[in-house]
This record gives C-alpha cells, structure tokens and sequence, in this order.
C-alpha cells in the first residue's frame, strides 16, 4: 500500500498494472499442470418405474401384524360411586395427607390422559367420581 492512499486505491492500481503487463488476465486464474478440460463427470443412475422402486420400498418396511382388538381394563368397567368409593378405601380417620396420596394413586391408575382413547368416557366418569368422594372426605376433617 502506498501513503497517502485507500486499501480500494491501491488495490485498483495493482489491478491496472496486472492488466497492462504480457501476461494473460483469462489465464491466470487457471491452476497450472491442469488441463482446462478438466471435468469430473457424473454418471446419472437410470430412471425407475414406479412399481420398481415401491416394491423396494415396501421390501424393506418392517412386516405389520395387525392390531390386537382392544378390550377395556376390567376396572375401567366399575363406574358407580359405590365401586369407586370401595377401591378408595376412604375411613373417617384418614388424614388431608392420607387423602391426597389416595387420590394421586388412583388417579395414576384411572387418568383419561393415560387411557386409550376408546375407554377415555369410563375413565373420565371414575376419576370425577372418585375427585368428588375426596372433596366430600376433605371437607368432614375436623380443622
């Protein structure tokens, strides 16, 4: 770079000096030993039907076996209060503390958002069941 001038500056006249000496500005640019007719080819596999490639396709897909036919959880069939208060077990000296360990297992075993969507109705009909007879216990503690 010369003083008193922009890198732009100094860059142009290095450029204008390149143009005017003998050597070729096209050909300085191409790496020396090589051919300029190097070029790798590319070899484009044959077009395939379409039954060809989903029959390959379908070849390897894992072999489906049909699905079993789903039957309700037995205590998903209990839907009456009397049933659900029974599988609570809910005695006048339980505790707000004994309460909620209650209704957390029950609620593990009967939560519609863990249920198959077929049984979701039995499921939602016992834990709303079930969420009441807690309250009703909660609420007869003595304070």
């Amino acid at each position: 770079m010369l003083f008193g001038q922009s890198i732009f500056q100094s860059v142009l006249e290095r450029l204008k000096a390149d143009a005017e000496s003998d050597e070729d500005v096209s050909v300085s640019h191409q790496i020396r030993g090589l051919n300029s007719s190097f070029v790798a080819t590319s070899i484009e596999p044959p077009p395939a039907d379409g039954a060809r490639l989903q029959q390959a396709y379908r070849d390897h897909m894992p072999e489906e076996k049909p699905p079993a036919p789903k039957r309700m959880p037995a205590h998903l069939t209990r839907i009456s209060p009397a049933d659900v208060a029974l599988e609570l077990d809910i005695h006048p000296a339980d505790t707000a503390a004994t309460l909620a360990d209650k209704r957390r297992s029950f609620a593990k075993a009967n939560h519609p958002d863990g249920i198959d969507p077929l049984f979701r109705d039995n499921a939602t009909i016992r834990m709303k069941t079930a969420n009441l007879l807690i309250d009703e216990a909660i609420r007869r503690l003595p304070l």
